[in-house]
């Protein structure tokens, strides 16, 4: 399975709907922007300029509401065999209050993305406020680069989903 996603204005990612109706896109609306994100079997995306990955991991059913919760995490070559197999041993499940979570190694560069769907912001919240939070960061937790660049970051988006679609 392969993730793809890609930046823009969300009335600009909308239009991908028209022109690919057979696909399931997920509509994200953040401080930075919006978000386009879709799985599927091909490694290609559609997307003229975006980023992909392989899904190493993954649980549960994304949905077209929630918030979600990427944490990009730059790791170097030689750390990502060891990376990989932490993560995967050591998130099983979806975590109590979330719908999903996906576990994403880049297909080009070192940035893997592991993204959680929350129900709510407030589940998330809860969430942060547990003993599973910090054993979760210390799973997701990889060495300090030297580079500026490589600092892990996290970016929180809503799930956006159209008036229309809302009342079906």
């Amino acid at each position: 399975m392969h993730a793809h996603m890609t930046n823009g204005t969300l009335d600009f990612l909308k239009k991908l709907t028209e022109s690919h109706p057979q696909m399931t896109f997920y509509f994200m609306t953040g401080s930075g922007g919006a978000l386009a994100y879709y799985e599927d079997r091909n490694k290609k995306s559609i997307f003229s300029s975006g980023r992909s990955y392989e899904v190493l991991k993954e649980a549960g059913d994304l949905i077209q509401e929630g918030y979600v919760i990427m944490s990009t995490i730059p790791i170097t070559e030689e750390n990502q065999a060891a990376y990989e197999d932490r993560i995967k041993s050591n998130l099983q499940q979806v975590l109590p209050g979330s719908n999903a979570f996906r576990f994403l190694r880049p297909t080009k560069g070192n940035k893997y993305v592991v993204l959680i769907h929350w129900n709510t912001v407030s589940a998330y919240e809860i969430w942060k406020r547990s003993d599973n939070y910090d054993k979760t960061l210390q799973i997701l937790a990889s060495k300090k680069s030297a580079y500026h660049g490589d600092i892990p970051f996290t970016t929180s988006y809503h799930m956006h989903k159209d008036e229309a679609e809302k009342s079906s």
